[in-house]
């Protein structure tokens, strides 16, 4: 058993499911990381590890993904946590929904495409439109970005998408960003271990501090 596997079952968090939305612009690549983070019995893929069942290894043949029309839901377990994630469309009549969840939500995943560098500027507006939202602007909130199709020659490195995005400018949220490729699941693996690790931290200062408010005072 692991330290977060003890630490959140301490905390009384292993059935604990976490709200995450999945954002960022239509063909970025969110629903093909969504089907290899999904349980391996729903997916076409083998497991990447022991550890990480939901995530899949590299397939043969490349699956059809169908633009996501509203959003899908998926859900996919880590070692500690239970993982809801809303697959919200990308598409540009759609983002408007968006917003309907941030208030639920406890972790978002924002994938840009690091090969589309011709929409890099509207994926910044969309991402400045959802971190100074009422909802989501006054919490910390853990946000993941991958940098996905990593995999294409003309690709920007992890580095050069934050900062065009600006990521240095996120003061008030844990985020981290890393490179990805959906179709062969590189680096999902690191980004789904610092998400579940930065929620268990949220939650256990959470909890800390409730219990610091409540405990009585001497």
């Amino acid at each position: 058993m692991g330290l977060l596997d003890k630490l959140s079952g301490w905390l009384g968090l292993k059935k604990k499911e976490v709200n995450v939305l999945c954002l960022g612009l239509d063909n970025s690549g969110k629903t093909t990381i969504i089907n290899q983070l999904k349980p391996s019995n729903q997916s076409l893929f083998g497991p990447l590890s022991d550890d990480w069942k939901h995530v899949s290894q590299v397939k043969t043949q490349t699956q059809d993904i169908v633009p996501t029309i509203g959003f899908n839901i998926e859900k996919f377990k880590s070692s500690s946590l239970s993982f809801t994630v809303f697959d919200m469309s990308g598409q540009c009549r759609y983002r408007n929904l968006w917003e309907h969840y941030y208030k639920e939500s406890e972790a978002i995943i924002f994938v840009i495409d690091s090969g589309d560098t011709l929409r890099m500027v509207v994926a910044k507006e969309e991402l400045d439109t959802l971190l100074n939202h009422q909802d989501i602007r006054n919490r910390k909130i853990p946000v993941l970005f991958f940098a996905n199709k990593s995999d294409l020659s003309e690709s920007l490195s992890s580095v050069k998408v934050s900062q065009l995005l600006c990521l240095e400018n996120i003061k008030d949220k844990p985020w981290h960003i890393c490179s990805s490729d959906a179709v062969k699941g590189d680096g999902l693996q690191e980004g789904i271990d610092w998400l579940q690790g930065t929620v268990l931290c949220v939650f256990t200062t959470l909890m800390c501090t409730c219990g610091y408010l409540m405990s009585p005072r001497l």
